[in-house]
C-alpha cells in the first residue's frame, strides 16, 4: 500500500482493535510516503470499509498535517542563508 505497508499488516491492526484511520495511520505510518496519502488513502478506506462491513462515509480520514502538499525541496535550497 504505502511505506511498505502490505494489507496483512493492516489486518494485523485491525485484529488488535483499531478501527479508525488515524490509528492506522499512526502505528503503520501509511499515508506518510511521497504522496501524502492521496493515493493510499482512499484504498485504505475501501479495504477497511469492506473488512469492518462499514460504508466508506463512517470512516473518518485521518487528520492531513502541514505540509499540506509537499514542498519540493528545492524551493529550500533556492533560499539564501542571509535572507532568512
Amino acid at each position: 500500500m504505502c511505506e511498505k505497508v502490505t494489507l496483512e499488516d493492516v489486518d494485523k491492526a485491525l485484529k488488535e482493535g483499531i478501527r479508525d484511520l488515524e490509528s492506522l495511520k499512526r502505528k503503520l505510518r501509511i499515508g506518510m510516503g511521497p504522496c501524502q496519502g492521496r493515493f493510499c488513502i482512499p484504498a485504505l478506506i475501501s479495504y477497511v470499509s469492506r473488512k469492518l462491513g462499514v460504508p466508506p462515509e463512517k470512516l473518518a480520514y485521518p487528520i492531513v498535517r502541514p505540509p499540506l502538499e509537499p514542498v519540493p525541496a528545492k524551493l529550500f535550497l533556492q533560499v539564501k542563508y542571509d535572507e532568512i
